[in-house]
């Protein structure tokens, strides 16, 4: 008598695809997909981010909403990894919704897809507490990357967001022939911090890199950020990507959760 195995073939680590023996391609595990939701007043806009995201197999679109209040609702109910949302809906605005969301489930991330890139508003949704902030003129690619991105913990703004809150906080004013920049203020040191941070390294991490300690990191990092006018690590980051400071185009590798700055 012939028997046959009730055992589950183990899914691939990191999400990734199982393969059978013959090497096609099997259905990613559903454990492992992003499970979003869409909150989006327009619903055109909505069915078509669905359809898009849909895709990627590693995706999954579990609920829509068209308002703050309905996303609340979905939320409790559905416990969603991310929300993709705008910030133009009627009832509770979007950034009203990303702060009521950190505070009622912290572990939810938010990614903004929006018309508003002025610097006030991009501002007001980092300090509310998004993780990512794109315009709704980015690509399908790039929405995939933010998509994962912020997923995974770090912090993803578009290249023209990062240079928006950069703008803010140090202004566009080009120094005069000979004047002293900030960045020429910082020493050596407090430049290899600045860079490592930016890349998403921890203070532990920045220590064993450089080889000193946790607490002389974080007099250097303070130093620097004084000396640059800066309050927060995404400002920080924004100055390392507009001064080619790290390689990741847009892609901000920093946990803000961690780092307290929400």
């Amino acid at each position: 008598m012939n028997h046959r195995s009730n055992h589950k073939k183990p899914a691939s680590p990191n999400g990734a695809l199982n393969k059978a023996p013959s090497g096609e391609e099997l259905h990613p595990d559903p454990d492992s997909r992003i499970r979003i939701l869409l909150v989006e007043d327009h619903t055109l806009v909505r069915e078509a981010l669905a359809s898009l995201l849909a895709l990627d197999p590693q995706l999954h679109v579990i609920g829509e909403a068209g308002n703050g209040t309905d996303a609340l609702r979905l939320i409790a109910t559905l416990q969603p990894d991310l929300v993709l949302l705008d910030l133009s809906m009627p009832g509770i605005h979007g950034t009203e919704l990303i702060h009521q969301i950190r505070l009622s489930h912290p572990v939810i991330k938010c990614l903004v897809l929006t018309v508003h890139v002025s610097e006030s508003i991009i501002r007001a949704a980092l300090h509310a507490g998004a993780t990512g902030y794109l315009p709704k003129e980015s690509s399908y690619t790039e929405l995939r990357t933010a998509i994962h991105s912020v997923a995974q913990g770090q912090t993803y703004l578009s290249p023209m967001i990062a240079d928006k809150v950069l703008s803010g906080y140090l202004g566009k004013q080009s120094p005069s022939s000979g004047e002293e920049t900030p960045w020429k203020r910082l020493s050596v040191r407090e430049r290899e911090v600045l860079k490592l941070v930016a890349e998403g390294a921890t203070s532990k991490g920045v220590a064993e890199c450089l080889c000193i300690s946790v607490r002389t990191v974080e007099k250097h990092r303070a130093s620097l950020m004084l000396k640059l006018n800066l309050r927060t690590t995404a400002a920080l980051t924004a100055y390392a990507i507009k001064h080619e400071l790290v390689t990741s185009a847009g892609v901000l590798k920093l946990d803000f959760l961690s780092e307290g700055n929400v």
